[in-house]
């Protein structure tokens, strides 16, 4: 064990996704020094961009958008003209069909057909009824989605899909999450937006452009690090932390694995944006039979990334397509070059399929080989390409990469927050951290707000 050289009045974060990063960032600027501390190779976590033979693309299509105009200017300034605008054209395929997304009220009666149209509108003014009558009492996703919208909405729309992507029922998802996170990844605001004449342009998820960095995603997370490192500050990859040190109220320091090494960091303040569940289980000494099964309680969705380069030069026009529809594996699909030229070669395009999975599933066991091969024979059977236009395939698995929130979750994550809250230097930050569903400028939000509070603290 190598007992590092280190300042002690410097602030450790664990974690180098945007959040860590983000922290980071506004630490270093007001003047404090930071050490970084990311298990992969690269930073950026999620918000990351793979680079292969001259193709790039994200880990699942990432978009920028914020109605933070603090946040927006941070990434302005960071990124300055690597940016770009891109118009958001998006669709549903279903039944063989596309549909706008959000959707447009002439585009769903003439694609659902006016009956269908009937019965959604007709279970709609029931439930809207009943509420009259009785207060609904929503546990679930499907408790809540029926409450607002009607049975056959629910049906047709967000139950299939909502089960492909949490590979659980939709009774056991919390309604507490959906009610907040509506425009999240199901469909069905947009469902709203068409039957009940919303525009939506006031919902993010539902914006007509978005920013998004030339080559990729992950060029914003790897810009923070670079200015984080010409403050004088560290950012450490390949360094996975493997115990967390506390006595009485207070973390000590931390152990990280490196190269082999085993360091030891001490620290004033300790920002944490990795797994909570990680972040609990390392504690030493342990903490109470309680908490550790409260944590055991808590689950991810994991996510297996398919990447085909094709030998084209454009596939779709569209940002994203959504795939609600179980028969098709994966449950999104985006063509990365409709976002920027600059992610593929001249004359070349890929498309990224995107398969929810939980780890040690049949997905996620499945051959890089095979994966490739169901991707390419579903877009071929969709009609996008043709099986010699797919030239190569490139399989990332991203593990932990969305908190699933099964009813209950809030409590177990209220005692959690309880048991942490006793230590006076620990901040929880970000997606993973506090186990929540947050975009890109939530997270990043999360950051600046975290090393905001520690910049206080002085």
């Amino acid at each position: 064990m190598i007992k590092e050289d280190n300042q002690k009045d410097s602030t450790v974060v664990l974690g180098g996704g945007l959040t860590g990063l983000s922290a980071g960032y506004v630490l270093t600027k007001s003047g404090m020094k930071v050490k970084v501390f990311e298990a992969a190779s690269e930073v950026g976590g999620l918000s990351k961009t793979i680079f292969h033979k001259g193709f790039r693309f994200d880990l699942g299509g990432h978009r920028f958008f914020t109605k933070d105009e603090k946040i927006n200017n941070l990434v302005k300034e960071l990124m300055g003209s690597e940016l770009v605008s891109v118009p958001r054209k998006s669709k549903i395929y279903m039944n063989n069909k596309y549909f706008d997304y959000p959707l447009k009220p002439f585009n769903a009666i003439f694609g659902l057909g006016p009956l269908t149209t009937i019965e959604i509108l007709f279970d709609y003014v029931v439930e809207k009824i009943k509420n009259l009558v009785r207060s609904p009492r929503n546990i679930s996703l499907e408790d809540w989605v029926v409450s607002n919208f009607g049975r056959k909405m629910f049906d047709i729309y967000f139950k299939e899909y909502s089960e492909k992507v949490w590979g659980i029922e939709c009774d056991r998802i919390s309604a507490e999450w959906v009610a907040k996170r509506i425009t999240g990844l199901s469909l069905a605001r947009a469902i709203k937006s068409a039957f009940f004449k919303r525009t939506g342009r006031d919902v993010p998820s539902l914006v007509d452009a978005f920013l998004y960095p030339r080559l990729g995603i992950g060029r914003i997370s790897d810009r923070l690090k670079e200015d984080i490192e010409a403050r004088g500050s560290t950012v450490l990859t390949d360094a996975r932390v493997e115990r967390i040190n506390h006595s009485g109220s207070k973390i000590e320091s931390i152990e990280i694995k490196n190269n082999g090494k085993t360091l030891i960091e001490d620290g004033m303040e300790f920002i944490s944006s990795i797994p909570i569940t990680k972040l609990i289980q390392m504690l030493h000494p342990s903490p109470p039979e309680n908490i550790m099964r409260a944590v055991s309680r808590l689950k991810f969705r994991d996510l297996v990334v398919v990447a085909i380069m094709v030998d084209r030069d454009r596939v779709t026009d569209q940002t994203w397509i959504y795939i609600p529809e179980q028969k098709i594996p994966f449950g999104r699909i985006h063509e990365p070059t409709n976002w920027s030229r600059k992610m593929a070669p001249e004359g070349k395009t890929l498309i990224i399929a995107e398969y929810f999975s939980f780890m040690g599933d049949r997905i996620w066991n499945e051959s890089d080989e095979r994966l490739v091969d169901i991707t390419v024979e579903n877009l071929e059977a969709m009609g996008f390409i043709k099986k010699q236009d797919a030239t190569e395939g490139v399989v990332v698995r991203v593990p932990k990469a969305y908190p699933l929130f099964e009813v209950g979750y809030k409590e177990l994550c209220d005692e959690l927050y309880d048991y942490l809250g006793k230590f006076k230097n620990l901040h929880l930050a970000g997606r993973s951290g506090m186990f929540r569903y947050y975009n890109m400028d939530h997270a990043i939000e999360s950051g600046i707000k975290t090393a905001e509070k520690i910049i206080n603290k002085r």
